[in-house]
């Protein structure tokens, strides 16, 4: 794990976070968005010392320098005991278990959609004039301007709306690669707080172009909050590859319960410095540094049981003891095992995919064979984000963030 600090220069008149001073991403490139999926915490962020929860070994090493997997899930990239281990690591927990009965029923594709929501927007999108594709959002306060491979066409706002941006992301614009933030109006630090569905947290800009959270991810937590608030219930929430602990945040303060499962001890430091800026300390959040499959099998064993259970698992990654994800091998087995969590009386099991070359209807038929025999339906399709800037919303389009598919009782 990459723990230098990143160093501020000058440069052209310019202040920049210089590249390759740590490693800020963590997940491998992806195809469908250019914002998807390194979406790892600065290095500078505390690891939590005494509060991160040590399910299993606490996390170290450094994976090579410069790799998108720097941070989230993978923390060390030769697990003591060497080939042994990495072979012990990679044996699947147990088995898929077969499934009889019928099919849930199926609503797909179904779009959700996020445009002007109170902390974030997206303004505008389009190509710049070396034909790249760019975005111009505003999370908070601040304007910034970020790659984007699937902005396709012209932009739709004058450059000088462009031109106030606070912050631009520049240098290697490849999904796995370290780059750099301009500051065109005035040097700014690295964190600025932020609110979202009324929980406060920071932003915080890496190198690898993110900024601690993913916008369209709201249409989940929405639904989320709701089901807890509607409950008459306590609600157990199980939170997967949780990164830096917004949607647990909003999940505590609607009156759940959270379990909040990372790999990455950047991370779950973020997590609970959000938690503290929220004043959500006082709630019940469990911070689990852990391998997320290793965590839900002795869940399963333990017999544990959630309410609800979101998971965001990434393209590639690697657990603090060498132990290898990879989507498309450990996907059925890791939601076969989430099913097996969920309660007697559950309000939905979510899968969030990016970085995948696949339609949704991959995962769509998967989470339908998952929950075969339990009723109720999938759900189905893409996040989508819809620019807000434009004076006719006709002229406003919309970016494809990731693939989800999501089981609700009925």
């Amino acid at each position: 794990m990459a723990d230098k600090r990143s160093q501020q220069a000058r440069r052209g008149g310019r202040s920049v976070a210089r590249a390759g001073k740590r490693a800020d991403g963590g997940r491998a490139e992806d195809t469908r968005s250019s914002d998807k999926r390194n979406r790892h915490p600065s290095a500078s962020v505390k690891d939590g010392g005494k509060h991160i929860a040590k399910e299993g070994k606490r996390p170290g090493g450094k994976p090579k320098a410069g790799h998108p997997d720097a941070l989230k899930p993978q923390i060390r990239s030769n697990p003591p005991g060497g080939l042994a281990a990495k072979a012990a690591a990679q044996t699947p927990v147990r088995e898929l278990a077969a499934r009889t009965g019928a099919l849930p029923r199926a609503h797909a594709p179904l779009i959700l959609e996020i445009a002007d929501e109170d902390g974030y927007r997206l303004i505008d999108s389009g190509l710049n004039e070396h034909g790249q594709g760019e975005k111009l959002e505003l999370y908070g306060d601040l304007r910034i301007v970020r790659p984007e491979a699937q902005a396709l066409w012209p932009r739709g706002l004058a450059d000088a709306e462009w031109n106030k941006a606070d912050a631009q992301f520049t240098g290697d614009t490849d999904e796995d690669g370290l780059g750099r933030w301009a500051f065109p109006r005035q040097p700014l630090g690295e964190t600025w707080p932020m609110q979202l569905l009324g929980t406060d947290f920071y932003g915080r800009l890496t190198s690898f172009r993110h900024v601690g959270v993913f916008p369209e991810q709201i249409a989940h937590w929405r639904w989320m909050r709701e089901r807890i608030e509607l409950a008459g219930r306590p609600l157990k929430v199980l939170n997967l590859f949780g990164y830096t602990g917004v949607a647990s945040l909003i999940a505590a303060k609607a009156g759940a319960e959270v379990t909040h499962v990372d790999a990455s001890k950047k991370a779950i430091g973020w997590a609970r410095e959000n938690q503290a800026l929220a004043g959500l300390e006082a709630k019940p959040v469990r911070w689990i540094c852990e391998d997320a499959m290793k965590f839900i099998a002795r869940e399963e064993r333990r017999g544990n049981r959630y309410d609800i259970i979101l998971t965001d698992p990434p393209k590639f990654g690697r657990g603090p003891n060498g132990e290898v994800w990879q989507l498309f091998e450990h996907l059925p087995l890791m939601l076969d095992i989430c099913r097996n969590l969920l309660s007697d009386k559950p309000e939905g099991l979510v899968l969030t995919a990016y970085s995948i070359r696949a339609s949704f209807y991959a995962i769509h038929e998967l989470m339908r064979e998952t929950m075969r025999g339990a009723g109720g339906v999938v759900e189905s399709g893409e996040l989508i984000l819809r620019e807000t800037g434009k004076p006719d919303p006709a002229d406003c389009r919309a970016l494809s963030t990731s693939l989800y598919a999501r089981w609700l009782p009925e």
